[in-house]
């Protein structure tokens, strides 16, 4: 029988091997999540408001112990697992306090006696979720697909299928019935089945480019509705009225958070020539004093990659953009010992073409790209595949902001780092996905629309 063997990316180690279940048995579970649909769609919004802040209530009473089970599983530093954690009990209670109005009917004036929009639950929600934010990813799909009256079944990275189990436990100590959320320890090889299942209505995805197109492929001959978000190459122009301390702060935090490994991190620094040497000298600095070590010391700025295979992928990817002409400045090397770690790494006069400016660097290397004016450094930002997130650090707000609406991606920050917000919609556009996720936006996604006339 297949298994996934979950290794510690800080030192190598083994830490548990969990038999996969067969694609049958995964049947037969997508299969009680169906059953459980049917009895779940039926409940109230205060029954599940109840239940979705008793999950809430879980995430903040073991806050530490899941914490400490993502750092050991994918490598983040464990103050940034206790964030995630929060995060998920935030955005529990928000999905339990404000669904409701998000759902509610939207009457409709026309020549009928009554005429209303409704939005009611579709079914059974496939989620494929990746590994960099184990619990929160998840917690973004389920908490606004649950609280509408779907249920649904989570196929995990396999790195961090303790995480998957956590989350499984959770929601059942959170007194959800047996159903409406399942960790599906499939491997990648029978997800197709998973998909073509008659109880999934729906998919959807965070991760790659490559497994966005695979699975929206498969889902599409089945005509189910997918959401795809993928990946990023984030661009961030730093204009020339720009407080370099406070902009080289951003640009090393954007960089290094998550160990680099981020979908919306900063990862493309579009800076004006008149200050392209000193914002870089600055960078270099910061980037060159954050610690890279143990993610369980309080005092680690950035720990290691997920995986090793991982760190070798960027490795060759910074090889080949020197190969093309960027600059190598810090980092760049693999170092020795275990883990997978790798330096803060820092790439300058990087232009369209080389690998540092055409593909997503997912992990601690920046690209820095000289730009000749506010037009040409829109331009080069607009040059990408990719359209997820994007800033503009700049000492002027209002010219922050006419830049950012100029900006082809899902979300445009002035002077703060692009975060995911229960708030506001959040996705991409281009090669970064489609759909949204969050807000009213979000959970209006798995939903049947259905429109009302009563003569």
């Amino acid at each position: 029988m297949a298994s996934a063997k979950i290794i510690n990316p800080a030192t190598g180690e083994k830490i548990e091997e969990y038999d996969r279940i067969s694609a049958s048995e995964a049947s037969e579970k997508v299969k009680q999540a169906g059953k459980a649909y049917r009895s779940w769609k039926k409940t109230s919004f205060a029954e599940r408001s109840e239940l979705m802040n008793k999950l809430a209530d879980e995430f903040e009473t073991h806050k530490e112990t899941l914490a400490r089970l993502a750092t050991r599983e994918m490598g983040k530093i464990i103050e940034q697992s206790r964030k995630e954690i929060e995060k998920c009990a935030k955005i529990c209670r928000y999905y339990a306090e404000h669904a409701e109005g998000f759902l509610s009917e939207e009457a409709v004036e026309t020549e009928a006696e009554k005429s209303y929009v409704a939005f009611q639950p579709m079914g059974v929600i496939l989620a494929v979720m990746p590994w960099n934010f184990p619990f929160y990813q998840v917690i973004r799909f389920a908490a606004p697909a649950l609280m509408a009256g779907n249920t649904g079944v989570l196929k995990h990275a396999s790195n961090v299928q303790g995480c998957a189990f956590a989350l499984e436990d959770a929601f059942r100590k959170a007194g959800f019935p047996e159903g409406i959320f399942t960790n599906l320890n499939v491997s990648s090889g029978d997800v197709k089945e998973v998909i073509e299942h008659p109880d999934v209505v729906a998919v959807t995805l965070t991760g790659s480019d490559p497994a966005g197109r695979s699975v929206a492929s498969i889902a599409g001959a089945s005509l189910k509705k997918t959401v795809m978000e993928l990946g990023g190459s984030d661009a961030y122009i730093v204009l020339d009225d720009v407080d370099l301390e406070e902009a080289t702060d951003l640009a090393t935090f954007g960089r290094l958070q998550n160990n680099g490994q981020t979908c919306i991190a900063a990862k493309r620094f579009v800076v004006l020539n008149g200050i392209y040497d000193k914002f870089l000298d600055l960078f270099t600095k910061k980037m060159k004093a954050a610690k890279m070590g143990d993610p369980m010391d309080e005092s680690t700025y950035y720990g290691p990659m997920a995986r090793v295979d991982l760190r070798d992928e960027i490795h060759e990817q910074v090889k080949k953009s020197i190969t093309q002409g960027a600059r190598l400045v810090i980092g760049g090397a693999v170092p020795e010992g275990k883990g997978a770690y790798y330096p803060a790494t820092i790439l300058a006069e990087v232009e369209p073409g080389m690998e540092a400016f055409d593909n997503e660097l997912f992990g601690p290397v920046a690209s820095v790209i000289r730009a000749d004016d506010e037009d040409h450094a829109v331009k080069l930002a607009n040059t990408s595949q990719f359209g997820l997130g994007s800033g503009v650090m700049t000492g002027n707000r209002e010219r922050g902001e006419k830049i950012a609406l100029q900006l082809e991606a899902g979300s445009s920050f002035v002077n703060k780092l692009v975060v995911s917000d229960p708030r506001l919609p959040f996705g991409g556009i281009k090669n970064s996905g489609y759909g949204r996720e969050l807000s009213g936006y979000g959970i209006r996604e798995f939903v049947n629309i259905k429109s009302v006339w009563i003569a």
